[in-house]
């Protein structure tokens, strides 16, 4: 079998994984800061016999340096997860993983302020697009309903753990010839401590689906999809591992709706498939035919 095949099936995989942690947040019923302390513990504990195992646990690994932004980069992304299970409680699994998938635009205004790297015609039209999209998805609750400010509110920590996820891979861009594997694992480690005191241990896993739902969270969407993601990562082209990430988005929609039945209006159809189109177009480099590259905006 092709190393191409196999990463994508691994990236495919990886997504279809990612697309049930909303299910298994929600599961856990427990306080969102239990759930990701859980989460980096398990994953921190699992990681480091990984990372030992493979020989990665070496002193040039672990220069001031790349301890500084490791440790930062863990800040940003343990918060972002923070961010983003708080709001699929509030404005559903689906819209807060779609709204999240703004990201790819955050990471171009980011990479235009801090590296610049320049914006394009293309890439502002397909940024109009995903606003069009995002106006709908929070016009569609934004109403007189008693869940419109639990709703925006969702939508607003979706967006602030987007932004995040931007300002990490950022960071993490200036870790080249790190092995994932080990920021991974300054990752989780930074989380455990970090969310260590805000810990309420008098709210404990009881059932066996907390159980079930904590681990699988800790080791299968930590670990596990780490590994084979991180794995599929250098075995494919950048574009087709941007258009297979698009699996994430649309199996955690698939698990809402199995799984707790979960009716969007069409209001928030329309707006979530313009999202997550103009992120994609945005990811793959696609460009109108009615626009010259020439006429593109330098930031």
């Amino acid at each position: 079998m092709k190393s191409s095949t196999i990463g994508t099936i691994e990236m495919v995989a990886a997504m279809l994984i990612s697309g049930t942690i909303g299910y298994f947040v929600v599961m856990a019923d427990l306080p969102i800061f239990n759930v990701v302390f859980a989460r980096c513990l398990l994953g921190a504990v699992t990681l480091l016999a990984i990372c030992w195992m493979l020989g990665y646990l070496k002193p040039e690994f672990f220069s001031k340096r790349i301890l500084l932004l490791g440790v930062v980069s863990g800040v940003t992304v343990v918060t972002n997860w923070v961010l983003l299970f708080s709001a699929f409680s509030k404005a559903s699994i689906t819209i807060a993983t779609v709204t999240y998938h703004t990201q790819p635009f955050m990471l171009v205004a980011l990479g235009a302020i801090f590296l610049s790297e320049r914006v394009t015609i293309n890439k502002l039209v397909w940024l109009a697009v995903a606003f069009i999209g995002m106006i709908l998805v929070v016009q569609a609750r934004s109403g007189g309903d008693a869940g419109g400010s639990d709703y925006l509110l969702g939508i607003g920590m979706s967006l602030g753990a987007a932004f995040l996820y931007a300002v990490t891979v950022i960071i993490v861009k200036q870790l080249k010839g790190t092995p994932p594997h080990l920021v991974a694992l300054m990752h989780v480690s930074v989380g455990s401590f970090m969310l260590l005191p805000l810990v309420g241990w008098s709210a404990r896993p009881e059932t066996a689906m907390q159980w079930t739902s904590i681990i699988a969270l800790g080791v299968l969407c930590t670990t596990v999809m780490y590994i084979i993601m991180y794995d599929a990562f250098q075995k494919l082209t950048t574009s087709l591992t941007g258009a297979l990430s698009f699996v994430y988005p649309v199996a955690a929609i698939v698990v809402d709706y199995i799984a707790f039945d979960r009716q969007l209006t069409m209001g928030q159809w329309i707006g979530s498939a313009a999202i997550l189109f103009g992120a994609c177009a945005m990811t793959l480099g696609w460009k109108l035919p009615f626009v010259k590259e020439t006429r593109a905006a330098q930031t």
